[in-house]
């Protein structure tokens, strides 16, 4: 059965094709990208990839990681080797600064290796996954002093880090959170309390592990604005002795076996301020931000990974025979593929991956020009597109990740109920996705209240007018996708015009919409993405350039997500004209059982 591949032609298609990367100049980090750098990202990173990760994926599901007498833990066998590895092979230092001891190249190219690692073991990729946010963290908010002494050990990957916010009695509710920290005579801090669902929150593969801790001074005001943010190594650099944090114990998960998920105790540990005090909610923000666009990457992973195993058993797979003319007639039974709802359910899975794919690298491209761009009103702009579009990528993503892994499993019938054919692995591995870094629900509202109804839907709306006027200058040849999409843009500007006005009128209202809306601009944000990978294709076809089987394949995909995804916006729509009102109908005991 086939294991990972890397889709390396779709990814340097979009690079070089659609983004046209190695022609950019600004931000400065671009002039160093080249064909040869696209190339190298798209194929030898998914070499790497694949040759040595993805052999990691199904020990990581058995074995799972350990936690011994002592409190160590230990991580399943070859995963050592294999982060050894990826630290030699310096893919981990692409996007990470120049001042300290990275390679300072486009966040974009390091989407494309984030995707590969998930693909190949998400477990694994749950170490190493994490530094780009940690570094920025420590970069944006630690002391001159602090970044000295831990970002060059965290840049080249000689130390890992972790994101220590959640605990038992609040989950996404940060501000009921009870870790406290107390001032010392120097400039260290005590903390103190009990961490929960801590990736990586122990293991065997760096010495040392940066913690960066929320927690709550003794004065602090109530609520989310009294959190502070904390550097807590577990071994203090300058003294070489071992922090006052232990591993209470991993939990026992759904799946993602390979990624030690701990209960951390800190009994009095030696932790640094980063930023502000009651200042950390922000700085953590940095970090929170992209972990949530790196779980869209994720739920894309997942899909791209079930996808590639789906379409390879149903070519090899016969049963049945096909309705009107048979591929060939004297087999007792034909391949799965000749049958339409098998078709349905691959294609929905193309259009995805493959629509989803560049938008995650269009957004990565809108992150380096809100860092880097000269002028200031451009970074501006991409800043709001960019924080318009995380609570989006995340959730949708994630939600379509699981959704195509379930479906692909669906392809092998009961074969895709056992183990052995890893399909019920992905299912498992992808559904945590939609929980962490804040579950779905709660990026919905983000993305309903915050991000569209606060400013009056100014942001929202500018995005629905980049689609509408690209919908208005395609060609007629491209009519299949940019109609139906210019139409779908009238449900998604209408539906942030009634959220804005629930939101003035009645905010529950707007909560009760809210899944719909982000559900809304997923789509149509694909949607928008295949009207320009069906331009590039239609382009080269006409100019008899590239692979014609790939750009054939292209625009046949995004006919059907003209087809059968687009009209879904016309209910999402419906949907968040509905409001709440009938979600809240019910007393709170009426939903219990008697």
């Amino acid at each position: 059965m086939t294991s990972f591949n890397p889709p390396a032609q779709d990814i340097a298609f979009i690079l070089k094709d659609v983004l046209r990367l190695h022609e950019r100049s600004e931000p400065a980090n671009y002039e160093m990208v080249d064909e040869d750098i696209i190339n190298a990202v798209a194929h030898e990173a998914g070499r790497f990839c694949r040759d040595i990760i993805a052999p990691l994926n199904t020990v990581a599901d058995q074995q799972g990681c350990t936690r011994h007498a002592d409190g160590s833990v230990t991580t399943p066998d070859g995963f050592k080797e294999a982060y050894q590895a990826w630290v030699e092979s310096g893919w981990g230092t692409l996007p990470q600064p120049e001042e300290f001891g990275g390679q300072g190249m486009p966040h974009s190219l390091f989407t494309v290796i984030e995707e590969y690692l998930n693909s190949s073991c998400a477990g694994f990729t749950m170490y190493p996954g994490i530094m780009p946010g940690a570094v920025a963290t420590v970069l944006s908010s630690a002391t001159d002093e602090l970044k000295q002494s831990y970002l060059p050990q965290m840049v080249s990957g000689e130390w890992l880090a972790t994101m220590a916010l959640t605990e038992g009695h609040a989950g996404t509710d940060l501000g009921l959170m009870k870790t406290t920290a107390t001032k010392r005579g120097n400039d260290a801090y005590s903390i103190t309390g009990e961490k929960i669902f801590i990736s990586g929150g122990d293991h065997d593969l760096t010495e040392n592990i940066v913690h960066l801790v929320l927690a709550r001074l003794p004065d602090a005001p109530a609520g989310s604005r009294g959190i502070s943010l904390f550097l807590v190594p577990k071994i203090i650099p300058d003294s070489g002795e071992t922090n006052g944090i232990s591993v209470g114990s991993i939990e026992h998960k759904m799946g993602l076996h390979g990624s030690a998920t701990c209960v951390l105790n800190f009994d009095e540990a030696t932790g640094f301020l980063l930023g502000e005090e009651n200042g950390g909610l922000a700085a953590m923000f940095i970090m929170m931000n992209a972990a949530r666009l790196a779980v869209g990457v994720q739920g894309l992973a997942h899909a791209e990974h079930a996808y590639q195993k789906a379409a390879a058993y149903a070519l090899e797979r016969k049963q049945g025979r096909a309705m009107g003319d048979r591929p060939d007639p004297s087999q007792a039974a034909d391949p799965l593929v000749v049958h339409p709802d098998v078709r349905r359910l691959l294609m929905d899975a193309r259009a995805f991956a493959e629509g989803f794919r560049a938008l995650v690298l269009w957004t990565s491209v809108q992150i380096d020009v809100s860092h880097g761009a000269e002028d200031a009103e451009v970074r501006k702009e991409a800043d709001a597109l960019v924080s318009f579009l995380t609570p989006v990528i995340k959730a949708y993503g994630s939600d379509r990740g699981f959704e195509t892994a379930v479906n692909m499993q669906q392809v092998f019938g009961g074969h895709g109920y056992v183990t052995e054919w890893g399909m019920e692995q992905i299912v498992r591995d992808a559904r945590i996705a939609m929980i962490y870094e804040g579950a779905n629900g709660m990026q919905a509202l983000d993305l309903a209240g915050r991000k569209t109804a606060k400013d009056g839907g100014a942001v929202a709306q500018a995005f629905f007018a980049m689609i509408s006027e690209e919908c208005d200058a395609a060609a007629d040849d491209l009519a299949f996708i940019a109609d139906p999409l210019a139409k779908a843009v009238h449900h998604g500007e209408a539906a942030a015009k009634m959220l804005v006005e629930q939101a003035a009128s009645d905010p529950q209202d707007m909560a009760g919409g809210a899944y719909a809306f982000m559900q809304l601009v997923g789509t149509l944000a694909v949607g928008w993405m295949w009207l320009r990978l069906s331009k590039v294709a239609r382009e080269k076809l006409d100019a008899g350039e590239g692979d014609a089987s790939f750009m054939d394949a292209k625009l046949a995909t995004a006919r059907f997500y003209a087809e059968q995804q687009l009209p879904q916006c016309t209910a999402l729509r419906h949907r968040v004209k509905a409001g709440a009102g009938a979600m809240m109908a019910l007393e709170p005991e009426q939903f219990l059982r008697v």
